[in-house]
Formats: structure tokens, C-alpha cells, sequence
């Protein structure tokens, strides 16, 4: 039943109208009679669309729980990467857009319709990055290098396998072997589409392609009974009671497939090294200006220029410097610049969990301490919360020298599978106390995994809008996600969780200062004519970060351009779009609505939040 509005609150009904949507019509003339047929026909294309993508991307359908029933296959295999299932998935896209087009927009309202809207802005990307022979997106990033030290199937699938494919039963691990069949397949899709990029004249730096040979020498040459495709099956097969020898199964596959795959992988990048050049732009490629410009474009779901963006970041980076210099004074902090006296801070030892199973566990608590609080105030900012529990998680051991320093998976829709926050303890001096809060905020509560936990638990989104929500196999909508996540770091500066600890109050400062350098660095790497030496030196000076660890974040823009400017460019719509409801509505606003608006419709390009925030003000008002 719905609430009765009162001052200050937009009550739930009214919200999902101003949404759009018609889920919570009932009765006769809940709904005008001329909306029937055009949101009929758009539920049934929303289901095409989804049956297609769970077919066609099976990494996906595990990742958010759905392997089972109609898609059970699903579980046994990986997503194709040849450049005949890239030809046919173009296709089937402009299909669904043309079906799309017959749909009339102005016959569907709130959810629904701010849905159409998402639905018809990515298959209208599909068919611009389409004109691209050599785009690629299988890891959830736009890249125009279909292997690079963070591309390829090498890279993403022993991650994969160990942390997404369940092992539970015989079954499980049945399709787990099979999945190690296919890896070998893929990898050699990749490496086909890699030679007829060379012939095209597309070619990663030569730096980039040093890094990859050596991670691919190295999943190639290590003892195969410890590697992670094997040990992680072994492990987990004997603590489910499943019988039978799957770790001699799986290094069967391993070493008669999968490293005879990597060598072939390895002679082609090995044969094409003598042709690469060491400038990092894309602007060198074929057609690389338009490459940029519309990976951008993608990314950042906005108009702004590389220009635009390139100042933007200076402005803000100026800002919050000068923001930081003077909280860094109220700590005592003061002898050299701000990205010394950062350096000086990475580099206290008081500030370290000891590098031991002990001190790993003394952080592991540290942060569940920081879950507890800030929960406690989220019905300060939110009236719709999730009703999973979110987990914390090491990264596996096996897993911790390639993978990123901290990441969440929202829960599986409807809870078909709990969502986690997985920390990286590789080196604890990685990351100190200072650093730890704000990383917390951004990746679990109330960043990535509550805005994935609403979407994916939501009973009123048709599944379309929950998969496109995935940033993995998909390009997702970046600006949306990491904007909210990065909006999520200073709503807890707003919330109190810094009061009592102004040294992680200069963390969350520095976070945000480093997502303002990203804008400087990547528009200025793939627009500006920047070298690789250049971009790092500019983050070694800006954030007192060691050369390598710079090194690693430039290499990062280098092959996924326009991705990092999806932060902040996110961040600065959210707040924008925040200043404007209160602006408008004065003592009607409430963050809790706000939040709502924002969160109750699923990731969506930025053009479209704010045509969703402009429906909200609009019903709030009549409220």
C-alpha cells in the first residue's frame, strides 16, 4: 500500500512514477490504454535482449547467478572472442535497435522509460564502436588492444575461475574442467584477432607488450600443480567432498592445451615486438582521433571534450591541493610539498598492519569495524537499503600479485549468490590505516556493492537493465558507477566517518586528487601529445607516488583510454545534479529521495540520470 506523502519525503508510490514506472499500477485505468501495446512490446524486446546476452556471454550469466535452468549451459563455458562472434553480436545489436526504434518512447513512463532510454544509448554505442575494426570491450573496458598486460583471456579467466565459478557438487566441477577446454579455444580466438591487428596497422606500445609477454611467461612456466587454474579446483572440489582426481583433470588440460595456447599467444606478440614504437596515444592507430574521442564520449556518457576534461582535472586537482595543504598543517604535516608529505605518509611504519597472517587479520577487522559504523548511518542518507549482507574477503594468494588492490560483486539477482568486498593484502605497507577507510566506502558500503546489491535485488528492473549494470564482460555505464562510488567517499566525509580521524579524512582527500590527476593524465596521454615519461612524472609530483607505482597507472590509460576519466566526470554529475534538486526545491529536498531517484533505476549513461533527476524534482514538487 503506499504512503501517505508528507513534507520533506516523496513516498515510494510517488517515486517509481516520477521514475517512469507502471510495475505498481493495479486496478482497472491504472494505466491509460494507449501505453498497453508500447510497454508490451518493449517488456518482450527487454526479454530478447537478456536471453540473448546470457546466451552469447556465459562469464556473465555465472557472475550474476543465472547459470542454472535455461541457462545451465552456461556454467561449462566461456564468452567466444573471435572476430566472427564480435561481426555477429554487431548485428544482432542493430536488430534490437531497429526493433527498439518501432517502440513508441512517449507510450512508456518512469522505470520503463528511463530503461528504454539506457537500452537505446548502449546499442546506439554498439553500432559507433562497431565502425572500429580493432575496438574491443571483452573485459568490461573499451580498448583498442584485444591482448595487453590487462587484456585477454590470459589475464581475466584464472581470476574468473577461482573467484565466480561455483564448486560446489561433481557437476560444478565438471563444468569447471570444461571451462578449461575453452580457455585454450579463446585464447587462440585472441590471438587471431591480434595478428589481423597487426596487419592492420594496430599495435600496443612496445612497454605494453613487455609486461604482457612477461605475465603470459608466466602463467605458462610455473609448476603447474600450484598455478590457480589447477590448485583452486583441487581445493575447493576436496572441501565440497567431491570425489575424483580434478587436480590431475585439470593439469591434464593445462599442460596439453592451455600452455601450448599461451606459447602460440607468446610467438605472436614476440614476432610483432621489433614493430612496436613507445608513444602511448591512441592518436597514432588508424582513425585514432575518432578511436579516442568516442571511447571518451562512452566512458564519461557526457559531451565534454578532451580539452574540457584535461581543464576540468587541472581546476579540481588545484582545489582539492590546496584543500589538503591546510588539513595537512591541522595534522602537523608541513615540511614539503603535498605530494611529499603524502609520500611521507606511505612510508610511516605507524600507519602499516604488520605484514603477517596476524596483522592481515588485525586489518580484515579493521574494516569490518568501518562496515559496522557507517551502516549504522546509512538510514541518514538512504531510505531503500540492501537486505543482503555484504562479506569481506582476501583476495585469494594465488591470485594476489595480478589483481587490483580492492574490488566488490554486488550479490547475484535475487540473491542467487552472496556479493563480497575483496582486499588485496599482497603487502600491507600497500596500504596503510590512512588509505583504508575511504577505499572501504568507495568499493563496498555505501559505494559499488550497495548501488549493485539495489539494483540486483530489485524486483521492479526487467533483467536487461540489471546485466548491463555489470562491469565485466559489458562496457557497462563507468561515469554512473565509479562517479557514485567516488560521490560515496565524500558522502561519508558528510555522514561523520572521518570526524574522529582526520588522517583518513586526508585519505579520502587524496583519493579524490588522484581520480582529478586521471583527467589531467589520460586526456593528456591520448589528446594532448603527453609521454609516457611526462603522464608519470605528473602523478609523482601531484600525489609523492614511487615511479613504479605511477608507471603502473599511465600504463593503465595507455590501453584503456577514457576509462579513468569516468571518476570524477561521474562524481562531479552526482554533485552537480545534487545542487540542482536542492537549489529547486528549497525545504522539499530530502537526500534520502535524492538517493532513491538515483539508485531505484539501475547504472545509466549520465545524459539519462539527469533526465531521471529532472523527473524527481518535477514530482517532488507536486507532492
Amino acid at each position: 500500500m503506499a504512503q501517505t506523502s508528507s513534507p520533506g519525503r516523496l513516498d515510494r508510490r510517488a517515486l517509481l512514477l516520477a521514475l517512469g514506472t507502471t510495475a505498481l499500477a493495479t486496478g482497472a485505468g491504472a494505466a491509460p490504454a494507449r501505453r498497453a501495446a508500447p510497454a508490451s512490446a518493449l517488456q518482450g524486446l527487454f526479454a530478447d535482449i537478456a536471453r540473448e546476452l546470457l546466451d552469447s556471454l556465459p562469464e556473465t550469466t555465472t557472475m550474476m547467478g543465472l547459470d542454472h535452468g535455461a541457462h545451465a549451459s552456461a556454467r561449462g563455458r566461456l564468452n567466444e572472442r573471435s572476430g566472427a562472434e564480435r561481426a555477429r553480436a554487431a548485428k544482432a545489436s542493430a536488430e534490437f535497435r531497429r526493433r527498439l526504434s518501432t517502440i513508441d518512447r512517449k507510450g512508456v513512463s518512469g522505470v520503463q522509460g528511463a530503461v528504454y532510454d539506457t537500452v537505446a544509448y548502449w546499442l546506439d554505442e554498439n553500432a559507433a564502436a562497431a565502425k572500429f575494426p580493432y575496438w574491443d570491450q571483452m573485459a568490461g573496458q573499451i580498448s583498442p588492444y584485444v591482448l595487453s598486460q590487462l587484456g585477454g583471456a590470459y589475464q581475466s579467466v584464472p581470476d574468473f575461475l577461482d573467484s565466480q565459478h561455483p564448486v560446489a557438487d561433481k557437476a560444478d566441477a565438471d563444468a569447471y574442467v570444461s571451462r578449461l577446454h575453452a580457455f585454450a579455444r579463446v585464447m587462440d580466438q585472441e590471438t587471431a584477432r591480434f595478428k589481423a591487428d597487426v596487419a592492420g596497422g594496430v599495435l600496443p606500445p612496445g612497454f605494453i607488450l613487455d609486461k604482457a609477454l612477461a605475465s603470459m611467461k608466466g602463467l605458462r612456466d610455473g609448476p603447474t600443480a600450484s598455478s590457480t587454474l589447477v590448485a583452486s579446483l583441487a581445493r575447493r572440489a576436496k572441501e565440497a567432498g567431491v570425489s575424483g582426481d580434478y587436480a590431475a583433470q585439470a593439469a591434464a588440460v593445462v599442460d596439453g592445451e592451455i600452455k601450448p595456447a599461451l606459447a602460440r599467444q607468446i610467438a605472436a606478440l614476440t614476432a610483432a615486438r621489433p614493430g612496436a614504437v613507445d608513444t602511448p596515444s591512441v592518436m597514432r592507430l588508424p582513425n585514432g582521433e575518432a578511436f579516442y574521442a568516442e571511447a571518451l564520449r562512452q566512458n564519461i556518457t557526457t559531451s565534454l571534450t578532451a580539452k574540457e576534461v584535461h581543464q576540468l582535472g587541472l581546476d579540481i586537482a588545484a582545489k582539492l591541493t590546496a584543500e589538503i595543504d591546510q588539513a595537512m598543517k591541522a595534522q602537523g604535516l608541513t615540511q614539503g610539498s603535498v605530494g611529499e608529505r603524502f609520500k611521507a605518509l606511505y612510508a610511516d611504519p605507524k600507519y602499516h598492519f604488520p605484514n603477517t597472517d596476524a596483522g592481515k587479520e588485525e586489518l580484515l577487522a579493521y574494516l569490518k569495524d568501518k562496515v559496522a559504523e557507517v551502516r549504522a548511518r546509512l538510514p541518514q542518507a538512504f531510505r531503500t537499503l540492501p537486505k543482503s549482507e555484504m562479506f569481506i574477503k582476501r583476495v585469494s594468494p594465488y591470485l594476489e600479485a595480478s589483481s587490483p588492490g580492492a574490488y566488490a560483486w554486488p550479490p547475484g539477482v535475487g540473491g542467487s549468490r552472496p556479493g563480497a568486498y575483496y582486499i588485496n593484502l599482497r603487502d600491507t605497507a600497500e596500504t596503510p590505516r590512512w588509505t583504508l577507510a575511504t577505499l572501504t566506502y568507495h568499493e563496498g558500503i555505501p559505494g559499488h556493492y550497495l548501488q549493485g546489491a539495489l539494483e540486483n535485488e530489485s524486483t521492479e528492473l526487467p533483467l536487461v537493465q540489471q546485466i548491463l549494470g555489470v562491469d565485466y564482460n559489458l562496457p557497462s555505464f563507468n561515469a554512473y558507477l565509479e562517479g557514485w562510488a567516488l560521490y560515496s567517499e565524500q558522502l561519508a566525509d558528510e555522514l561523520g566517518m572521518y570526524a574522529n580521524d582526520q588522517t583518513a579524512r586526508i585519505g579520502y582527500l587524496h583519493d579524490a586528487l588522484f581520480r582529478a590527476g586521471r583527467l589531467v593524465v589520460d586526456s593528456g596521454l591520448h589528446a594532448l601529445g603527453w609521454s609516457r615519461d611526462k603522464s608519470v612524472g605528473y602523478f609523482v609530483d601531484l600525489l609523492g607516488d614511487p615511479v613504479a607505482s605511477a608507471t603502473g597507472e599511465v600504463d593503465r590509460y595507455c590501453v584503456w583510454p577514457g576509462q579513468a576519466c569516468s571518476y570524477m566526470v561521474g562524481k562531479a554529475t552526482w554533485l552537480r545534479l545534487r545542487d540542482k534538486a536542492k537549489a529547486a526545491l528549497g525545504a522539499k529536498f530530502d537526500i534520502r529521495d535524492f538517493h532513491d531517484a538515483g539508485l531505484l533505476a539501475g547504472a545509466m549513461p549520465l545524459s539519462v540520470l539527469e533526465e531521471v533527476i529532472d523527473r524527481y524534482i518535477a514530482a517532488k514538487k507536486k507532492a
